[in-house]
């Protein structure tokens, strides 16, 4: 199994860059699933999935695959051994994102309008997302952006995330993480990006989408409405 980690730069706030360490951020097995719900995932419409399994934890119940369709060689997985491994190793990577030193506190903010670079973006209680949110990498290859939700993540119909200045080439290495601490809502004809790390519900209304990401829900559902999910590679080690 291929191992799947984030190397992340943490600079605190007023140190200099030199001082920097690395910490690693390990997806491990849940890395080799694009869906991933503690109870249920439940599809309407033709889902699309490259790049990953489609499975549930502890829950058997994988509902509307077809008309659904996960791209080959991935597999619907229900409660099996990988399935629980997964689970603990996205109970792993969730405590190591959300214990992470944040460099700016973004609460009672909407990410919609915002240009944002490279960090650790922290809320104390719910983030939401109206309109566009640019990540700007700065032409670095190793830029990471990692949030921190206390709550819920909203985002609204018709809203995205877009990338300059290198993101593309960075963003297949997965290098978005979204920490939520309760549930995940994506508005519908929403273009999100990144992984989803949530301690209950993900729901992706209609047409929704993520790119180079996964929807990765510890406790929760998985609610799907003709989505397209599409994963990136994490960078080795």
């Amino acid at each position: 199994m291929k191992n799947k980690t984030l190397v992340l730069l943490v600079v605190p706030p007023g140190s200099p860059a030199s001082k920097s360490a690395p910490i690693s951020i390990t997806l491990d097995s849940a890395g080799d699933f694009a869906v991933l719900a503690g109870t249920t995932v439940e599809n309407t419409g033709e889902t699309a999935v490259h790049g990953g399994h489609v499975g549930t934890s502890h829950g058997r119940e994988i509902v509307g695959f077809p008309p659904g369709v996960v791209e080959p060689p991935h597999i619907t997985r229900a409660a099996d051994d990988a399935a629980l491994q997964a689970h603990t190793d996205l109970t792993t990577a969730y405590d190591a994102v959300a214990a992470l030193p944040l460099t700016h506190d973004l609460s009672g903010q909407d990410l919609g309008g915002l240009t944002l670079l490279p960090g650790v973006y922290h809320f104390t209680a719910g983030a939401t997302l109206h309109g566009t949110l640019t990540l700007k990498d700065q032409d670095d290859p190793k830029a990471q952006f990692i949030f921190q939700i206390g709550t819920t993540l909203t985002t609204g119909d018709n809203s995205s995330i877009i990338s300059i200045n290198g993101g593309a080439a960075t963003w297949a290495k997965g290098a978005v993480f979204w920490q939520v601490g309760d549930s995940a809502t994506l508005g519908a004809d929403s273009a999100f990006a990144g992984n989803i790390l949530a301690r209950s519900d993900i729901t992706m209304n209609t047409d929704a989408s993520i790119r180079d990401g996964r929807a990765l829900s510890q406790f929760g559902d998985v609610t799907l409405d003709t989505n397209r999910i599409t994963t990136g590679d994490l960078p080795n080690p």
